[in-house]
């Protein structure tokens, strides 16, 4: 490979900024287009997998992830009555993943960039058009638009992706609704009397509201509900839906201090939880990562985990394949598909751990909690689990192409 194969990277995003520092390892010129202003460097709680350390160690961020597990930290299940139970968090995994922000994995990603990889702000691509050599993009820029030919052209611009509907068709034949909707927040501080080191879950049918401390940084605020109608859900101001969500009841101290974070804030994510689902993530020339390609959904927890690695595998297949880019991409898909498939069937089942769809769901998540803090009992529980193939499909290197 030389410099003379040059990429197009869609989406400045964690799967972007990899794939271009994956792309310029093996002496690819990438240039990434951004269709905001400057990088999006916020987000919310996020957890690292193995799958998704082995990946990072490779593209030479992992050591600047910061791991802000709180020391010491526990969760609790408090009711609107603030009634206090044991509750489950990620250290109560058999092999408790990193815990941090979106956006501490951003910067450490960005800050590992090559200063050489041109990046071009408020930029999106309009079309594509591919032959056997090579793609034609139009990019359009402030009113004015170039056409510009690329090796390869690389979507990583997210859930609703552009470059999927300029080259695979409409979301709706793709986007899969989940029924739920979500909205996160960072908090000002803790609230509803927890200390800066306790985690927080409400648990009711169809609706539940998430607390997660960090152990340098305010917590955030995680709300997940079920819909039946989610078009309906983007209609008027998000917090007014999320507070008619989990009414009419009072909601007590930490759901209502919650929501009234929630309403006061600058920043926040609202949305509905969705999948691609897509029989091929490539076509020619032009490829889908992250999100725009197999998006495992909030619930199963690995986003960033599985962005990563099939953006370090996609840099790992293209070296191996020299001058065969389509070839390199079917050996790609077919190394990972089958990973991608289970993290995102794992989704759909981890709807029920987030946000419980019966009482009954919730009795069994109490009697689990109470269980784990049982000296010997707990001990065994931990064993069982760390073999079962959830915990294995999480901490496996699965972009490991040697």
């Amino acid at each position: 490979m030389t410099s003379s194969n040059r990429a197009l990277v869609v989406g400045l995003g964690v799967s972007g900024i990899a794939t271009a520092i994956g792309l310029r390892r093996i002496g690819w010129d990438p240039v990434i287009v951004e269709r905001a202003p400057g990088r999006r460097s916020g987000g919310y709680f996020v957890m690292l997998f193995g799958a998704g350390q082995a990946a990072a160690r490779r593209l030479g961020i992992l050591d600047a992830i910061p791991d802000r597990s709180p020391l010491g930290g526990v969760t609790y299940t408090i009711d609107r009555a603030g009634v206090r139970r044991p509750g489950l968090g990620s250290r109560d995994l058999p092999i408790p993943p990193r815990t941090m922000l979106r956006g501490d994995v951003e910067r450490a990603a960005f800050a590992a960039l090559p200063h050489d990889v041109e990046i071009r702000y408020t930029t999106t691509p309009t079309r594509i058009e591919q032959d056997a050599s090579g793609a034609e993009v139009t990019l359009e820029h402030d009113g004015g638009s170039v056409t510009e030919r690329f090796d390869l052209v690389v979507g990583a611009d997210g859930l609703r992706s552009t470059v999927r509907r300029l080259v695979f068709g409409p979301h709706g034949e793709y986007l899969h609704r989940l029924g739920y909707m979500i909205a996160a927040t960072v908090l000002p501080g803790p609230i509803g009397g927890l200390s800066p080191h306790e985690g927080a879950s409400l648990l009711e049918p169809g609706r539940a509201m998430w607390i997660f401390p960090f152990a340098d940084h305010p917590p955030t605020v995680l709300f997940s509900y079920r819909t039946d109608d989610v078009d309906a859900e983007f209609t008027g101001r998000p917090a007014e839906r999320v507070r008619a969500a989990y009414g009419p009841q009072p909601t007590g101290r930490l759901l209502g201090e919650a929501l009234d974070a929630l309403d006061a804030a600058d920043g926040f994510l609202f949305d509905s939880v969705e999948q691609p689902r897509m029989d091929t993530w490539s076509r020619g020339r032009v490829v889908l990562v992250g999100d725009s390609a197999w998006c495992p959904g909030l619930y199963s927890a690995m986003g960033i985990s599985a962005g990563l690695a099939g953006a370090d595998l996609l840099g790992g297949m293209l070296h191996r394949h020299p001058g065969d880019v389509p070839g390199a991409l079917r050996a790609w898909e077919a190394q990972l598909r089958p990973h991608m498939t289970y993290y995102q069937v794992n989704g759909v089942q981890e709807r029920y751990f987030f946000t419980p769809g019966n009482r009954r769901q919730i009795a069994l998540r109490s009697l689990l909690a109470r269980g784990l803090r049982l000296p010997v009992i707990g001990d065994a529980m931990r064993s069982l689990r760390g073999g079962s193939k959830p915990i294995r499909e999480r901490e496996l290197d699965i972009a490991h192409a040697g």
